[in-house]
Protein backbone atom coordinates (compact mmCIF):
# COMPACT_ATOMS: atom_id res chain seq x y z
CA UNK A 1 0.00 0.00 0.00
CA UNK A 2 1.05 3.56 -0.43
CA UNK A 3 -1.24 5.42 2.00
CA UNK A 4 1.89 6.73 3.73
CA UNK A 5 3.48 8.38 0.47
CA UNK A 6 3.19 11.15 -1.71
CA UNK A 7 3.11 11.13 -5.61
CA UNK A 8 4.83 13.51 -7.25
CA UNK A 9 4.65 14.31 -10.94
CA UNK A 10 8.07 15.44 -12.54
CA UNK A 11 7.96 17.52 -15.76
CA UNK A 12 10.63 16.54 -18.00
CA UNK A 13 10.11 18.27 -21.25
CA UNK A 14 12.75 20.90 -21.63
CA UNK A 15 14.90 19.70 -18.66
CA UNK A 16 12.60 20.98 -16.57
CA UNK A 17 11.79 19.26 -13.50
CA UNK A 18 10.01 20.05 -9.56
CA UNK A 19 13.48 19.40 -8.01
CA UNK A 20 15.46 22.28 -6.87
CA UNK A 21 18.80 22.40 -6.96
CA UNK A 22 19.91 21.23 -4.09
CA UNK A 23 18.46 17.52 -4.65
CA UNK A 24 21.04 17.07 -7.87
CA UNK A 25 23.69 14.66 -6.18
CA UNK A 26 25.20 11.51 -7.58
CA UNK A 27 22.84 9.06 -8.74
CA UNK A 28 24.16 6.53 -6.20
CA UNK A 29 23.02 8.87 -3.35
CA UNK A 30 20.03 10.50 -4.50
CA UNK A 31 17.37 8.46 -6.41
CA UNK A 32 16.51 11.52 -8.78
CA UNK A 33 19.52 13.21 -10.71
CA UNK A 34 19.22 16.65 -13.04
CA UNK A 35 22.05 17.48 -15.33
CA UNK A 36 22.47 21.08 -16.06
CA UNK A 37 24.98 21.06 -19.22
CA UNK A 38 22.69 21.13 -22.33
CA UNK A 39 25.31 20.98 -24.95
CA UNK A 40 25.38 16.94 -24.33
CA UNK A 41 21.95 16.04 -23.45
CA UNK A 42 20.22 13.93 -26.14
CA UNK A 43 17.58 12.24 -23.88
CA UNK A 44 15.18 13.21 -21.55
CA UNK A 45 15.29 10.58 -18.20
CA UNK A 46 17.91 7.82 -18.29
CA UNK A 47 16.49 4.98 -15.85
CA UNK A 48 19.66 3.99 -14.71
CA UNK A 49 21.06 0.54 -13.15
CA UNK A 50 17.95 -1.41 -12.58
CA UNK A 51 17.37 -4.96 -13.76
CA UNK A 52 14.96 -4.59 -16.10
CA UNK A 53 12.13 -7.49 -16.93
CA UNK A 54 10.53 -7.00 -20.25
CA UNK A 55 8.76 -10.24 -21.21
CA UNK A 56 7.82 -9.83 -24.03
CA UNK A 57 11.46 -8.83 -25.28
CA UNK A 58 12.36 -11.82 -23.43
CA UNK A 59 14.53 -9.38 -21.44
CA UNK A 60 15.54 -9.96 -17.65
CA UNK A 61 19.05 -8.29 -16.98
CA UNK A 62 20.75 -5.07 -15.99
CA UNK A 63 20.11 -2.32 -17.79
CA UNK A 64 19.33 1.14 -18.62
CA UNK A 65 16.03 2.71 -19.79
CA UNK A 66 16.44 5.77 -21.73
CA UNK A 67 13.56 7.99 -22.75
CA UNK A 68 13.15 10.72 -25.29
CA UNK A 69 10.31 12.83 -26.74
CA UNK A 70 7.99 10.48 -24.83
CA UNK A 71 9.23 7.42 -26.60
CA UNK A 72 11.52 4.63 -25.66
CA UNK A 73 14.93 5.79 -27.24
CA UNK A 74 17.00 2.93 -26.07
CA UNK A 75 17.28 0.08 -23.39
CA UNK A 76 21.10 -0.98 -23.42
CA UNK A 77 23.90 -1.26 -20.51
CA UNK A 78 26.09 1.43 -19.85
CA UNK A 79 24.29 4.53 -21.21
CA UNK A 80 26.09 7.38 -20.42
CA UNK A 81 24.70 9.15 -17.76
CA UNK A 82 25.84 12.64 -18.96
CA UNK A 83 23.69 12.19 -22.07
CA UNK A 84 20.32 12.92 -20.00
CA UNK A 85 18.74 15.65 -19.03
CA UNK A 86 17.76 13.87 -15.98
CA UNK A 87 18.93 10.73 -14.36
CA UNK A 88 16.71 8.18 -11.96
CA UNK A 89 18.62 5.63 -10.09
CA UNK A 90 17.29 2.71 -10.25
CA UNK A 91 19.65 0.44 -8.12
CA UNK A 92 18.60 -2.64 -6.56
CA UNK A 93 14.95 -2.21 -8.22
CA UNK A 94 13.34 -4.07 -11.18
CA UNK A 95 12.22 -1.69 -14.13
CA UNK A 96 9.47 -3.16 -16.32
CA UNK A 97 6.94 -1.70 -19.18
CA UNK A 98 4.76 0.16 -17.32
CA UNK A 99 1.86 -2.44 -16.38
CA UNK A 100 -1.56 -2.84 -18.03
CA UNK A 101 -4.25 -3.51 -15.30
CA UNK A 102 -7.19 -5.23 -17.80
CA UNK A 103 -9.97 -4.89 -15.54
CA UNK A 104 -10.83 -1.83 -13.20
CA UNK A 105 -13.25 0.32 -12.23
CA UNK A 106 -12.18 4.28 -12.54
CA UNK A 107 -15.36 6.19 -13.02
CA UNK A 108 -14.50 8.42 -9.73
CA UNK A 109 -17.62 9.51 -7.64
CA UNK A 110 -19.58 6.91 -9.19
CA UNK A 111 -18.28 3.83 -7.06
CA UNK A 112 -14.65 3.95 -9.05
CA UNK A 113 -11.45 4.65 -7.93
CA UNK A 114 -9.44 7.56 -9.29
CA UNK A 115 -6.82 6.17 -11.98
CA UNK A 116 -4.09 8.47 -11.54
CA UNK A 117 -3.73 7.74 -7.63
CA UNK A 118 -4.71 3.88 -7.53
CA UNK A 119 -3.53 2.78 -11.19
CA UNK A 120 -0.72 5.10 -12.28
CA UNK A 121 0.30 5.70 -8.70
CA UNK A 122 0.70 2.20 -8.29
CA UNK A 123 2.40 1.22 -11.43
CA UNK A 124 -0.38 0.81 -13.85
CA UNK A 125 -0.01 3.11 -16.90
CA UNK A 126 -2.59 1.63 -19.02
CA UNK A 127 -5.78 0.74 -17.43
CA UNK A 128 -9.43 -0.99 -18.86
CA UNK A 129 -12.49 0.72 -17.13
CA UNK A 130 -14.79 -2.89 -17.53
CA UNK A 131 -18.55 -1.36 -18.17
CA UNK A 132 -18.38 1.41 -15.18
CA UNK A 133 -20.96 3.32 -17.69
CA UNK A 134 -23.53 1.81 -20.26
CA UNK A 135 -24.90 3.32 -23.36
CA UNK A 136 -26.04 6.94 -21.27
CA UNK A 137 -23.29 7.55 -19.45
CA UNK A 138 -20.21 6.52 -21.46
CA UNK A 139 -20.03 9.30 -23.49
CA UNK A 140 -19.58 10.98 -20.31
CA UNK A 141 -16.95 8.80 -19.14
CA UNK A 142 -14.95 9.83 -22.21
CA UNK A 143 -15.16 13.18 -21.76
CA UNK A 144 -14.64 13.79 -17.59
CA UNK A 145 -12.40 10.15 -16.68
CA UNK A 146 -10.54 9.36 -19.88
CA UNK A 147 -9.51 12.53 -21.29
CA UNK A 148 -8.81 13.94 -17.93
CA UNK A 149 -6.35 11.45 -16.42
CA UNK A 150 -2.36 10.98 -17.05
CA UNK A 151 -3.66 7.10 -17.10
CA UNK A 152 -4.03 6.26 -19.97
CA UNK A 153 -7.90 4.92 -19.44
CA UNK A 154 -9.85 2.85 -22.03
CA UNK A 155 -12.98 1.81 -21.57
CA UNK A 156 -15.88 -1.44 -22.26
CA UNK A 157 -19.11 -0.28 -22.51
CA UNK A 158 -21.27 -2.68 -20.25
CA UNK A 159 -25.02 -4.25 -22.13
CA UNK A 160 -26.41 -2.89 -18.95
CA UNK A 161 -27.86 0.38 -19.46
CA UNK A 162 -26.98 1.46 -15.38
CA UNK A 163 -23.76 -0.46 -15.69
CA UNK A 164 -21.88 -0.31 -12.26
CA UNK A 165 -23.02 3.43 -11.35
CA UNK A 166 -26.12 2.55 -9.86
CA UNK A 167 -25.00 -0.57 -8.40
CA UNK A 168 -25.58 -4.31 -9.66
CA UNK A 169 -28.13 -6.29 -7.86
CA UNK A 170 -31.20 -6.77 -10.57
CA UNK A 171 -29.77 -4.47 -12.90
CA UNK A 172 -30.15 -6.93 -15.69
CA UNK A 173 -33.63 -8.66 -14.59
CA UNK A 174 -35.20 -5.90 -16.64
CA UNK A 175 -34.56 -6.62 -20.16
CA UNK A 176 -35.65 -3.54 -21.61
CA UNK A 177 -32.22 -2.13 -19.75
CA UNK A 178 -29.92 -4.56 -22.27
CA UNK A 179 -30.09 -3.03 -25.03
CA UNK A 180 -27.83 -4.14 -27.99
CA UNK A 181 -28.11 -1.90 -30.53
CA UNK A 182 -27.57 1.36 -28.45
CA UNK A 183 -24.36 -0.08 -26.64
CA UNK A 184 -22.96 -0.95 -30.08
CA UNK A 185 -24.48 2.65 -31.16
CA UNK A 186 -22.27 3.79 -28.06
CA UNK A 187 -19.74 1.78 -28.41
CA UNK A 188 -18.84 3.07 -32.09
CA UNK A 189 -19.64 6.76 -31.17
CA UNK A 190 -17.00 7.11 -28.31
CA UNK A 191 -14.22 4.79 -30.40
CA UNK A 192 -11.20 4.69 -30.11
CA UNK A 193 -11.61 4.82 -26.32
CA UNK A 194 -13.92 2.35 -26.05
CA UNK A 195 -12.46 -1.36 -26.97
CA UNK A 196 -14.67 -3.73 -26.31
CA UNK A 197 -18.23 -4.69 -24.40
CA UNK A 198 -18.47 -5.98 -21.19
CA UNK A 199 -21.47 -8.82 -20.18
CA UNK A 200 -22.19 -8.99 -16.43
CA UNK A 201 -23.53 -12.69 -15.60
CA UNK A 202 -24.44 -13.53 -11.83
CA UNK A 203 -27.42 -14.75 -10.57
CA UNK A 204 -27.59 -11.24 -8.40
CA UNK A 205 -27.55 -9.54 -11.84
CA UNK A 206 -30.01 -10.55 -14.04
CA UNK A 207 -31.31 -14.11 -12.31
CA UNK A 208 -32.11 -16.63 -14.74
CA UNK A 209 -31.32 -14.42 -17.90
CA UNK A 210 -27.59 -14.56 -18.27
CA UNK A 211 -27.72 -16.90 -21.38
CA UNK A 212 -30.21 -14.34 -22.48
CA UNK A 213 -27.90 -11.32 -21.81
CA UNK A 214 -24.97 -12.88 -22.73
CA UNK A 215 -25.98 -13.24 -26.64
CA UNK A 216 -27.26 -9.91 -26.58
CA UNK A 217 -23.78 -8.83 -25.89
CA UNK A 218 -22.39 -10.50 -27.98
CA UNK A 219 -25.12 -8.65 -31.06
CA UNK A 220 -23.29 -5.65 -29.41
CA UNK A 221 -19.82 -6.44 -30.29
CA UNK A 222 -20.51 -7.86 -33.60
CA UNK A 223 -22.26 -4.80 -34.46
CA UNK A 224 -19.62 -2.67 -32.94
CA UNK A 225 -16.81 -5.01 -34.49
CA UNK A 226 -15.23 -5.45 -31.15
CA UNK A 227 -14.31 -8.10 -28.33
CA UNK A 228 -16.64 -9.00 -25.30
CA UNK A 229 -15.58 -9.47 -21.92
CA UNK A 230 -17.79 -11.50 -19.57
CA UNK A 231 -18.02 -11.41 -15.92
CA UNK A 232 -18.85 -14.75 -15.11
CA UNK A 233 -19.31 -15.07 -11.30
CA UNK A 234 -21.89 -17.36 -9.48
CA UNK A 235 -23.59 -17.38 -12.70
CA UNK A 236 -27.48 -19.33 -13.28
CA UNK A 237 -26.51 -20.93 -16.33
CA UNK A 238 -23.48 -23.72 -16.04
CA UNK A 239 -20.26 -22.27 -17.50
CA UNK A 240 -19.86 -24.69 -20.41
CA UNK A 241 -23.58 -23.18 -21.72
CA UNK A 242 -21.21 -19.67 -21.58
CA UNK A 243 -17.84 -21.05 -22.74
CA UNK A 244 -19.72 -22.57 -26.00
CA UNK A 245 -21.02 -19.06 -26.67
CA UNK A 246 -17.76 -16.92 -26.49
CA UNK A 247 -15.68 -16.56 -29.63
CA UNK A 248 -12.14 -16.53 -29.96
CA UNK A 249 -10.56 -13.39 -28.21
CA UNK A 250 -13.01 -13.00 -26.07
CA UNK A 251 -12.36 -12.26 -22.54
CA UNK A 252 -13.78 -14.56 -19.84
CA UNK A 253 -12.84 -12.68 -16.24
CA UNK A 254 -13.04 -13.65 -12.70
CA UNK A 255 -11.60 -17.00 -13.66
CA UNK A 256 -10.20 -18.48 -9.88
CA UNK A 257 -13.53 -17.20 -8.23
CA UNK A 258 -14.81 -20.15 -5.66
CA UNK A 259 -18.40 -19.51 -6.66
CA UNK A 260 -20.90 -22.54 -8.24
CA UNK A 261 -20.51 -22.97 -11.32
CA UNK A 262 -17.01 -22.06 -11.70
CA UNK A 263 -13.47 -23.42 -14.08
CA UNK A 264 -12.88 -26.78 -11.99
CA UNK A 265 -15.28 -29.91 -11.45
CA UNK A 266 -16.31 -31.54 -8.30
CA UNK A 267 -12.91 -32.98 -7.49
CA UNK A 268 -10.92 -29.75 -8.68
CA UNK A 269 -9.97 -30.75 -11.87
CA UNK A 270 -10.01 -28.15 -14.55
CA UNK A 271 -13.52 -28.55 -16.60
CA UNK A 272 -12.39 -30.30 -20.51
CA UNK A 273 -14.72 -26.85 -21.61
CA UNK A 274 -12.57 -24.69 -20.03
CA UNK A 275 -9.78 -26.29 -21.37
CA UNK A 276 -10.86 -26.48 -25.26
CA UNK A 277 -12.39 -23.21 -24.71
CA UNK A 278 -8.36 -21.57 -24.42
CA UNK A 279 -7.67 -24.25 -27.08
CA UNK A 280 -9.46 -22.09 -29.61
CA UNK A 281 -8.61 -18.62 -28.16
CA UNK A 282 -10.81 -17.78 -25.22
CA UNK A 283 -8.56 -15.28 -22.81
CA UNK A 284 -9.18 -16.36 -19.16
CA UNK A 285 -8.54 -13.34 -16.92
CA UNK A 286 -8.15 -13.38 -13.20
CA UNK A 287 -9.56 -9.98 -12.15
CA UNK A 288 -9.56 -10.26 -8.38
CA UNK A 289 -11.99 -8.49 -6.82
CA UNK A 290 -14.25 -7.91 -3.84
CA UNK A 291 -15.63 -11.23 -4.05
CA UNK A 292 -13.84 -12.82 -7.10
CA UNK A 293 -10.70 -14.53 -6.18
CA UNK A 294 -10.07 -17.53 -4.26
CA UNK A 295 -6.63 -18.66 -3.34
CA UNK A 296 -7.59 -22.17 -3.20
CA UNK A 297 -9.33 -22.25 -6.52
CA UNK A 298 -5.88 -20.47 -8.04
CA UNK A 299 -3.74 -23.44 -6.88
CA UNK A 300 -5.31 -26.10 -7.85
CA UNK A 301 -5.64 -24.28 -11.27
CA UNK A 302 -1.93 -23.67 -11.13
CA UNK A 303 -1.21 -26.93 -9.64
CA UNK A 304 -2.44 -28.48 -13.15
CA UNK A 305 -0.74 -25.47 -15.57
CA UNK A 306 -3.79 -23.55 -16.03
CA UNK A 307 -2.40 -20.04 -15.55
CA UNK A 308 -4.36 -17.22 -16.09
CA UNK A 309 -3.74 -15.32 -19.43
CA UNK A 310 -4.09 -11.57 -17.48
CA UNK A 311 -3.86 -10.75 -14.29
CA UNK A 312 -5.86 -7.78 -13.21
CA UNK A 313 -7.08 -5.89 -10.25
CA UNK A 314 -10.94 -5.05 -10.50
CA UNK A 315 -10.54 -2.20 -8.44
CA UNK A 316 -13.03 -0.08 -7.25
CA UNK A 317 -14.07 2.21 -4.49
CA UNK A 318 -15.24 -0.96 -2.23
CA UNK A 319 -11.84 -2.53 -2.45
CA UNK A 320 -8.81 -0.29 -2.36
CA UNK A 321 -8.38 -0.61 1.37
CA UNK A 322 -8.48 -4.58 0.85
CA UNK A 323 -8.46 -7.17 0.04
CA UNK A 324 -7.37 -6.03 -3.72
CA UNK A 325 -5.21 -2.39 -2.37
CA UNK A 326 -3.36 -2.23 -5.94
CA UNK A 327 -1.88 -4.14 -8.85
CA UNK A 328 1.39 -4.67 -7.08
CA UNK A 329 0.26 -6.57 -4.34
CA UNK A 330 -2.20 -8.96 -6.78
CA UNK A 331 0.90 -9.75 -8.23
CA UNK A 332 2.75 -10.84 -5.21
CA UNK A 333 -0.42 -13.20 -4.45
CA UNK A 334 0.63 -15.15 -7.25
CA UNK A 335 3.87 -15.20 -6.37
CA UNK A 336 2.87 -16.22 -3.12
CA UNK A 337 1.50 -19.02 -4.69
CA UNK A 338 4.39 -20.31 -6.48
CA UNK A 339 4.03 -18.27 -9.95
CA UNK A 340 7.52 -17.13 -11.22
CA UNK A 341 8.02 -13.87 -11.61
CA UNK A 342 8.68 -12.91 -14.92
CA UNK A 343 5.54 -15.27 -15.51
CA UNK A 344 3.28 -13.26 -13.78
CA UNK A 345 5.14 -9.58 -15.25
CA UNK A 346 4.35 -10.90 -18.40
CA UNK A 347 0.30 -11.24 -16.98
CA UNK A 348 0.51 -7.49 -16.73
CA UNK A 349 2.86 -6.30 -19.88
CA UNK A 350 3.24 -8.40 -23.04
CA UNK A 351 -0.48 -10.24 -22.75
CA UNK A 352 -3.04 -7.55 -21.43
CA UNK A 353 -1.23 -5.33 -24.24
CA UNK A 354 -2.63 -7.87 -27.13
CA UNK A 355 -6.16 -8.39 -25.55
CA UNK A 356 -7.51 -5.20 -26.76
CA UNK A 357 -6.67 -2.25 -29.60
CA UNK A 358 -5.34 0.26 -28.19
CA UNK A 359 -4.35 1.85 -30.97
CA UNK A 360 -0.35 2.71 -29.62
CA UNK A 361 1.91 -0.24 -28.54
CA UNK A 362 1.68 -0.69 -24.54
CA UNK A 363 3.09 -3.05 -21.93
CA UNK A 364 6.41 -3.18 -23.74
CA UNK A 365 10.34 -1.38 -23.64
CA UNK A 366 10.88 -1.47 -27.73
CA UNK A 367 12.38 0.72 -29.15
CA UNK A 368 10.11 3.54 -30.25
CA UNK A 369 6.93 2.24 -27.96
CA UNK A 370 5.69 4.46 -25.61
CA UNK A 371 7.63 5.57 -22.96
CA UNK A 372 5.56 4.32 -19.98
CA UNK A 373 7.57 2.76 -17.66
CA UNK A 374 7.39 1.41 -14.04
CA UNK A 375 10.19 1.04 -11.12
CA UNK A 376 9.61 -1.51 -8.55
CA UNK A 377 11.40 -2.22 -4.94
CA UNK A 378 10.48 -6.32 -4.55
CA UNK A 379 10.96 -6.63 -0.95
CA UNK A 380 11.91 -9.63 0.86
CA UNK A 381 9.98 -10.60 4.39
CA UNK A 382 6.87 -12.10 5.49
CA UNK A 383 3.75 -10.78 3.86
CA UNK A 384 0.17 -11.42 4.64
CA UNK A 385 -2.01 -11.92 2.28
CA UNK A 386 -5.67 -11.98 1.95
CA UNK A 387 -8.06 -13.18 -1.35
CA UNK A 388 -12.08 -12.55 -1.43
CA UNK A 389 -12.72 -15.08 0.83
CA UNK A 390 -10.48 -13.63 3.31
CA UNK A 391 -8.39 -16.92 3.42
CA UNK A 392 -4.76 -16.03 4.16
CA UNK A 393 -1.13 -16.71 2.63
CA UNK A 394 1.75 -15.82 3.65
CA UNK A 395 4.51 -14.39 1.06
CA UNK A 396 8.21 -14.17 1.27
CA UNK A 397 8.37 -11.44 -1.23
CA UNK A 398 5.96 -7.74 -2.49
CA UNK A 399 6.19 -5.68 -5.18
CA UNK A 400 6.18 -1.97 -4.40
CA UNK A 401 6.31 0.59 -6.56
CA UNK A 402 8.96 3.11 -6.35
CA UNK A 403 7.93 5.42 -10.07
CA UNK A 404 6.48 5.44 -12.96
CA UNK A 405 6.80 7.04 -16.75
CA UNK A 406 3.55 7.33 -18.57
CA UNK A 407 3.61 8.90 -22.04
CA UNK A 408 7.49 10.14 -21.21
CA UNK A 409 6.58 11.96 -17.93
CA UNK A 410 8.14 11.29 -14.84
CA UNK A 411 5.83 10.41 -11.53
CA UNK A 412 7.36 9.78 -7.98
CA UNK A 413 6.72 7.51 -5.38
CA UNK A 414 8.60 9.80 -1.99
CA UNK A 415 8.62 7.71 0.99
Amino acid sequence: MLTRRTFSKYLLAGGTTLLGVENVRPADERPLVTNQDSSIRDCDLLIKGGTVIDPGQHLHAQMDVAVKDGRILEVSKNFPEGRARTVLSAKDKIVTPGLVDLHVHCFDGFGGVNADHYCLGRGSTTVVDCGSAGYPMIRGFVKYIVNTASTRIFALVDIGAMGTVFGTKDSMKNLDWVNPALTASAAEANKPAVVGIKVRLQQSIQGTNDLECLKRALVAAEKSRLPLMAHVSDPSSPLPDILKMMRKGDVVTHMYNGHPHGILDSNGKILPEVLQARERGVIFDSAHGRSHFSFDVAEKALQQNFLPDTISTDLSEGNINGPVFDLPTTISKYLAIGMDLDKALERVTAKPAGVFDYGVPVGTLRQGSEADVSVFQLLEGNFELVDSDQQKRMGRQKLVNTATICRGELFINEA
